[in-house]
């Protein structure tokens, strides 16, 4: 496999509880820097790829989540800031933000990959676009892939990881080098 990147979804993902918390209460996961680093050791550029409807409620700025991202190494962020209700075409499980990002990199996004934990926004996105789909299982990954499976039945993930360490690593073994 050649990956020319992987988006990451932020809540319940690289840390958190999957629901929403500012950039300056988030913490993430032990391993999260570490498997971020992994990805980055192999070139692989890394983007943030994330719902965040609270901006527009004024809970938090677009520029509070770039930082938190560009502290991170992440090399951009694709922020949806707008609320479910909008019909934006950027809000996950719509593909605006991976559209956006295969434009500004030149990317082709069947050879991206997304990890994210809920199957009903990230996986859905992911497969609109031809990307590589990695459900984790930390955050909502388990009520997603169990629960709530019906709201994402028609299509399947193409690994189901633990956390994002065991994505990454995954990833990495799938990559020729």
């Amino acid at each position: 496999m050649n990956i020319e990147a992987v988006f990451v979804d932020r809540d319940g993902t690289i840390g958190g509880t999957g629901h929403f918390i500012h950039p300056k209460n988030f913490s993430l996961y032990p391993f999260s820097k570490d498997a971020l680093q992994m990805l980055k050791d192999k070139s692989i550029k890394t983007f943030a790829c994330t719902n965040q409807h609270r901006i527009s409620k004024g809970e938090a700025s677009l520029n509070d989540f770039y930082e938190e991202f560009q502290s991170l190494g992440f090399d951009d962020a694709f922020i949806c800031p707008h609320s479910p209700d909008d019909n934006c075409h950027c809000h996950k499980p719509k593909p605006g933000m991976l559209l956006e990002a295969s434009q500004k990199y030149n990317l082709d996004l069947t050879k991206t990959v997304f990890i994210g934990d809920v199957g009903a926004t990230d996986m859905l996105a992911a497969h609109s676009v031809g990307a590589i789909k990695v459900l984790v299982l930390t955050g909502w990954g388990h009520s997603s892939l169990n629960e709530y499976r019906d709201k994402w039945a028609e299509i399947g993930p193409d690994y189901i990881a633990e956390n994002l360490l065991d994505a990454v690593k995954w990833i990495i073994s799938k990559c020729k080098d």
